[in-house]
């Protein structure tokens, strides 16, 4: 099997507790700051904890019309965060799922310490046949831009994370 991988990479001046606990609500902020990439999120099986099945349904700016995931880890004392897309059109009929591996960082970056913010994206293909570059390229910046996007949004909404 064939893999090709992206990686995200960007840093918060918020510290990683709260970027984590935003992070956690992605499926309900997604959403709201981004409805073109992301219609709806919505769980079909679960708790909302490991294990939990969601149904994306993305908006019209994505070439895709739905994907399922499921919650692999969630664990707030590495700040670390894992799902599996393992079913859907955004498989794009050559892979057999792809992994996303999220991790926030600690660091000293704002007054009130802030993070790095790492996104893993890992594409298992069927076969030979791999994701496009342009394909790799739009998926990354569609996930910096989500993750400002939520950023932004956080900081206007403290609720969101309190």
């Amino acid at each position: 099997m064939t893999t090709v991988s992206i990686e995200v990479e960007v840093t918060s001046p918020y510290p990683a507790e709260i970027v984590f606990k935003v992070f956690n609500n992605f499926h309900t902020i997604a959403p709201k700051v981004n409805p073109q990439v992301f219609k709806s999120i919505e769980i079909v099986e679960g708790d909302g904890g490991v294990g939990t099945i969601r149904l994306f349904t993305f908006g019209d700016d994505v070439p895709f019309a739905s994907g399922k995931f499921r919650q692999d880890v969630i664990d707030e004392n590495t700040f670390t965060y894992n799902y599996t897309f393992f079913e859907g059109d955004n498989l794009m009929g050559i892979l057999d799922s792809i992994n996303h591996y999220v991790k926030i960082i600690p660091s000293a970056l704002g007054p009130d310490g802030g993070c790095v913010f790492k996104q893993t994206v890992v594409y298992n293909c069927k076969g030979d046949e791999k994701p496009s570059a342009d394909t790799l390229k739009f998926e990354k910046d569609l996930y910096e831009k989500t993750y400002k996007a939520i950023e932004a949004y956080a900081s206007d909404h403290p609720e969101s994370y309190s």
